[in-house]
């Protein structure tokens, strides 16, 4: 036998669109001064399952830290086999800045490029219209994904339609990869045969949803009624609140949100925010029901095995319920007086429990086609990522400031830290620009005794050269 022959076949690596890889045991401070959670903790519970349903004998999974850089594409069509991008609500708006960096990005790319469960976000009554200043931005994106893939993967009905309406064919409904995080099982029944005051309730929602949908009523009436009940948050914004009573953010002003410090839960520490999905999902074992309009939330119960129902709030979020078959009701038709035993004694779960394996093999057969494998059936089930997700120790949740002492020694060393790096940073910018400064001024200098010397040179064409010159040090001194 050959060296060759006998040589370790090569390691396939797959570059992930995440903000840190699950495995990234990141402390509170710095995850929100680096922003992991990519604005949303939501955005981790689908790319963590991602990385773990990717993760193959001879796979290594990489997570990109969100870095999208178009000046890197070269290395990494050296480097890697696949680029593989799970979004969310990724047509909308106020993401279009992103959507185009990224189309500029996978242009550049030689390699795959797989999207699993794109989403369009438009109101509920699924009216496309708001997206149509999208469209450009929109078709360029698939457009440089279909190049490098054999179909793109969509959350929904709605996404589905959506793009065949601008012409696109190569488009599969196959939801979110989060509720793919145990494979083919999925397990939610209900442990108690009703909700009573005792329960443990975890509500969740968005701000939209709390300042114009109603939601702040729901959460003051049910926040009476059942004093086991806790509030999860999922947004950056949230997060600082309640670490660091940061009150810069627009969400601030939304009163109704228990992240508030105004508001009775923030003084009852019912409120949370993970950093990690794991300790998301642990947390969730220990409750009865879960219900609120955050989809993930939702879903981060399900994969505990705790009853959820979703409050849905636009398309994005009824669209998977409705591929998912998860309770919903809609938030604009709730009743005034809303109970959220109501909710469980009205949850059938025998739709999503009942279809999930033929969803779970319509989800392995889009993976096969764009050429990726999955560990449920082309490796260990998963078994050597839990391992080492539980050899880890994650952060806990982060919880209201409530003036701790402890608490208060952890901050004041995280922020004397920070004083010391923007110290040291400042310092090099100030030599950086003192030695911009003496070069410029020498070339200036140089240039203007080379046109004293040349006797057929204007003053004025002098001094525009002169001008040229200096204009084109600062611009290399930047």
């Amino acid at each position: 036998m050959s060296p060759s022959d006998s040589a370790a076949p090569r390691t396939k690596r797959i570059l992930l669109r995440s903000g840190k890889s699950p495995f990234d045991v990141v402390p509170v401070e710095q995850a929100l001064h680096r922003d992991v959670i990519l604005t949303n903790a939501g955005n981790l519970i689908f790319s963590d399952a991602s990385h773990k349903i990717l993760q193959t004998p001879g796979v290594e999974v990489v997570s990109n830290k969100n870095k999208i850089d178009v000046n890197a594409a070269a290395r990494i069509n050296e480097e890697y086999d696949a680029f593989v991008v799970p979004l969310a609500n990724a047509f909308r708006p106020s993401f279009e800045p992103v959507l185009q960096r990224m189309t500029q990005f996978i242009r550049k790319l030689r390699i795959p490029v797989v999207v699993l469960g794109v989403g369009a976000q438009a109101g509920l009554d699924n009216d496309p219209a708001r997206l149509k200043p999208l469209e450009a931005s929109v078709r360029s994106f698939v457009s440089a994904v279909l190049d490098r893939s054999a179909s793109i993967g969509v959350r929904g009905e709605f996404t589905e339609q959506y793009l065949r309406d601008m012409g696109f064919r190569d488009v599969e409904v196959i939801g979110c990869p989060s509720l793919f995080m145990h494979g083919r099982e999925l397990r939610v029944e209900k442990r108690v045969s009703e909700v009573t005051p005792a329960s443990r309730i975890a509500i969740n929602g968005s701000h939209s949803a709390v300042k114009g949908q109603g939601l702040d009523q729901i959460i003051r009436r049910t926040h009476e009624r059942y004093p086991n009940l806790t509030f999860i948050c999922q947004n950056l914004s949230d997060a600082r609140q309640l670490h660091w009573r940061d009150m810069s953010d627009p969400n601030a002003k939304v009163t109704g949100m228990p992240s508030h410090p105004d508001h009775p839960m923030y003084a009852e520490d019912k409120v949370r925010v993970y950093i990690d999905p794991v300790t998301w999902i642990d947390d969730l074992r220990g409750y009865d029901f879960s219900f609120g309009s955050r989809i993930h939330g939702n879903i981060a119960a399900l994969l505990a095995g705790t009853p959820a129902t979703v409050l849905t709030a636009d398309s994005r979020t009824l669209e998977l319920c409705r591929y998912f078959e998860i309770p919903h009701q809609r938030i604009d038709q709730l009743p005034d007086d809303l109970d959220p035993a109501r909710l469980y004694e009205q949850a059938d779960f025998s739709g999503l429990v009942g279809n999930h394996a033929e969803r779970f093999d319509r989800f392995t057969g889009f993976l096969d086609k764009n050429g990726l494998e999955n560990t449920f059936t082309h490796g260990d089930g998963g078994a050597a990522f839990e391992k080492k997700l539980r050899s880890l120790s994650f952060p806990p949740g982060v919880r209201p400031w409530l003036g701790e002492p402890a608490s208060v020694t952890e901050r004041i060393g995280f922020l004397y830290g920070r004083v010391s790096a923007l110290t040291s940073e400042n310092n090099k910018l100030k030599r950086e620009l003192s030695q911009a400064k003496s070069k410029a001024k020498a070339q200036a200098k140089a240039a203007t005794t080379a046109a004293a010397k040349k006797p057929a040179a204007s003053d004025s064409s002098v001094i525009r050269r002169a001008r040229r010159v200096v204009g084109r040090a600062f611009q290399s001194g930047r």
